[in-house]
């Protein structure tokens, strides 16, 4: 029996022009989940002002469900958000490297902080709607699975918190700073 491969990858990478947040999606049916892909997001990514970029499977944004690889090179920055209205859940699975993940209360206040790191025991987070949160990658390199359900619409699929300085502002560097420092302190208990 032979099995014919149609995936959508490009045998050489793509040049990443600098303001794109996402890779195109597969045109195909039918995708196969590639090592190829993976390396493809993170040579995007690398080259990426904002440090990552997303690959969809998903083939449009009104889709009922949202299934994507997410590349980030350490420095990137989520903004702390939730996805309450319309409520979303979210899966991430950590594919290669690793992330610290933070879950917040509504003020802002820290309430888990944990590394998942591909291969191990914790290997990925599903996060109820309404939880605020937001993950960091801790090596270059890393890419998540991502899954939630659509459709998308930029005005109401996140909620951001309004406690925590939104990306691109001033304040993203040592906001990331402390978090790194109190998931070290964290750690070391």
């Amino acid at each position: 029996m032979s099995v014919t491969n149609h995936t959508n990858t490009p045998s050489e990478p793509i040049p990443a022009p600098q303001s794109r947040r996402a890779l195109d999606p597969p045109v195909t049916a039918v995708t196969l989940l590639t090592n190829d892909q993976i390396v493809q997001a993170q040579n995007y990514a690398r080259s990426s002002s904002r440090s990552r970029v997303i690959l969809p499977f998903h083939k449009s944004a009104s889709d009922s469900l949202h299934r994507m690889l997410n590349a980030m090179e350490p420095g990137t920055y989520v903004q702390p958000h939730r996805h309450f209205s319309p409520p979303k859940a979210e899966s991430i699975v950590v594919l290669t490297g690793a992330i610290c993940f933070v879950m917040f209360d509504e003020l802002g206040n820290v309430k888990l902080i944990h590394d998942i790191v591909a291969g191990t025991s914790t290997f990925g987070v599903d996060i109820e709607a309404g939880v605020y949160h937001t993950f960091f990658p801790l090596v270059s390199g890393t890419v998540v699975f991502e899954a939630k359900p659509g459709p998308y619409a930029a005005a109401d699929d996140k909620d951001f918190a309004d406690w925590a300085p939104k990306e691109g502002s001033p304040g993203v560097t040592s906001y990331l700073e402390m978090l790194n420092q109190l998931r070290e302190k964290m750690q070391n208990r």
